[in-house]
């Protein structure tokens, strides 16, 4: 078995272990404390990285080479993951992932002003195309806007800047270390949340999931975080063994069945039908997402080309 094959294979593993997240989040969302799931989630997954790490006899540094950028893109993600969490409450399990997807149109605009990469008309157009399919998706309209719709947006924002962010250090800061910085983020983030919210008093209407008090002598609770705490580690550590030794041009496509996952468990499970507007919204934000992904690798592969030709 070649490694573009294992690597397809870890993509997949790792989509089903999220899309199980993802619906036990969902199921659970409403009752539990979004932020303690959070807080779990990071403790959980700093400690099976560091078995990981350890088993692999590789160093476990926690520290950074751009301080300021880890502490940024660790708190950023978990505020980015934090609504995305919320808003699979609120909406359907497919209309929130594939509203998430949109973030190949955000790598692709902001690269041009993080990584300073050039935008051709190709792209330019794939973005609006992306952009068309949203609207297929929110419906928005002069009177009425469901805000929810809103923040799978905003994570995918977040997770774009978080991932450019990770190239541009990539440099100094090793992809575990990187890894560490998320963890790190989302476990002081939601302590920190946490804090606020109990000593402040504040009914937050809109992040109404945030207000629900830590669980922590109920078994069967704290189980079903763990739980999905650990779903949530190997699919990152699925996703981490995907790219390290398979090709992205193979992989990056694949995650697109994260999205096919959420239709099917949002039907069965849900009873989550999306209306004839979400599904042309879907196919226009995969169709736009994986040509951009396409493109991207094969700028990067023409790159390396020339610079073997050079040397």
């Amino acid at each position: 078995m070649n490694n573009n094959i294992k690597g397809l294979i870890l993509i997949i593993t790792g989509m089903s272990f999220f899309i199980v997240q993802d619906t036990l989040i969902k199921l659970t969302v409403n009752d539990l404390s979004l932020l303690q799931i959070l807080v779990f989630r990071a403790t959980v997954g700093i400690i099976i990285l560091i078995c990981y790490l350890l088993y692999k006899k590789e160093n476990i540094v926690f520290k950074s080479a751009y301080p300021f950028v880890a502490i940024f893109r660790g708190f950023f993600f978990f505020i980015g993951f934090l609504l995305f969490f919320i808003s699979i409450g609120k909406i359907s399990l497919a209309e929130a992932t594939s509203l998430f997807f949109v973030s190949p149109l955000f790598i692709t605009i902001l690269s041009h002003f993080i990584l300073k990469n050039k935008i051709g008309i190709n792209r330019i157009l794939s973005v609006c195309v992306g952009f068309i399919g949203t609207i297929f998706i929110i419906k928005p309209s002069f009177t009425d806007i469901n805000i929810y719709m809103l923040f799978p947006i905003f994570t995918a924002l977040t997770y774009s800047i978080s991932m450019l962010l990770a190239r541009k250090t990539a440099g100094e800061d090793t992809l575990f270390q990187q890894t560490f910085h998320i963890y790190i983020g989302a476990f002081f983030g939601g302590n920190l949340f946490s804090i606020l919210i109990y000593y402040s008093d504040i009914n937050f209407i809109i992040l109404d999931n945030l207000n629900n008090p830590w669980i922590l002598n109920d078994f069967q609770t704290i189980a079903i975080i763990i739980l999905i705490s650990i779903l949530g580690s190997f699919g990152i550590i699925s996703l981490i063994a995907a790219y390290r030794i398979g090709s992205a041009i193979v992989n990056a496509p694949t995650e697109y069945i994260h999205l096919l996952f959420s239709v099917v468990i949002g039907f069965f499970i849900f009873s989550e039908i999306p209306d004839i507007y979400s599904f042309i919204g879907i196919i226009l934000i995969v169709t736009s997402g994986i040509y951009i992904v396409y493109r991207e690798n094969k700028r990067d592969a023409l790159v390396v080309a020339k610079t073997t030709l050079r040397t």
